[in-house]
């Protein structure tokens, strides 16, 4: 097999240039290509598995085509609507563009949780409580919960990042004084 330094030197470095990352990286790549083959086997498997196709195509134009641009036009008209400045920001202060992801964030993650569970949001799912024995109508007031704890975790990290980057004081020079050296011009 060689020695460990030829191991570690030559045989990954061209792994590397041949992959482009490291051997670690490969490892969880083929784990995710494995499961997701797997879902796919199993999800071809049923009834009609033509509409499992026509479902992630349906999906692909759907984002592609009116979720993308709506969701980049929202987020320019956030930049135009609140300001956005070109020219850097003043030293301690966090430019105007550095505080638009801390919104965001939580308007991401808030709007994957609607799109996943907006039947049970929305109150549009049947026979809820007789399938799981839970209630129904908790999951408006639980997501609008989530959604304001995110943008207030969101928030409180946007005031720790301003306290912390804004610039120190500095203590005042002291006047020059008789015996200090320095002797004022007449």
């Amino acid at each position: 097999m060689g020695h460990p330094a030829d191991f570690r030197g030559g045989r990954v470095r061209g792994f590397r240039a041949r992959y482009g990352a490291s051997p670690l990286h490969l490892l969880p790549v083929l784990c995710s290509f494995t499961l997701a083959g797997y879902a796919g086997i199993r999800l071809l498997d049923g009834d009609e598995p033509w509409m499992v196709v026509v479902w992630f195509v349906g999906a692909a134009l759907l984002h592609d085509l009116v979720l993308l641009p709506l969701y980049t036009l929202t987020d320019r008209a956030a930049l135009t609507v609140l300001g956005r400045r070109r020219e850097p920001a003043a030293e301690g202060n966090l430019p105007m563009w550095g505080w638009i992801n801390y919104v965001r964030v939580p308007v991401f993650l808030s709007g994957v949780l609607l799109l996943t569970y907006f039947p049970l949001i929305l109150g549009q799912v049947d026979n809820f409580t007789a399938y799981t024995g839970l209630p129904d109508d908790v999951f408006l007031g639980r997501w609008l919960l989530i959604t304001a704890v995110l943008f207030g975790l969101s928030a409180l990290l946007l005031l720790a990042r301003m306290w912390s980057s804004r610039p120190a004081k500095r203590a005042p020079e002291p006047a020059p004084g008789p015996g200090s050296g320095r002797e004022s011009a007449p």
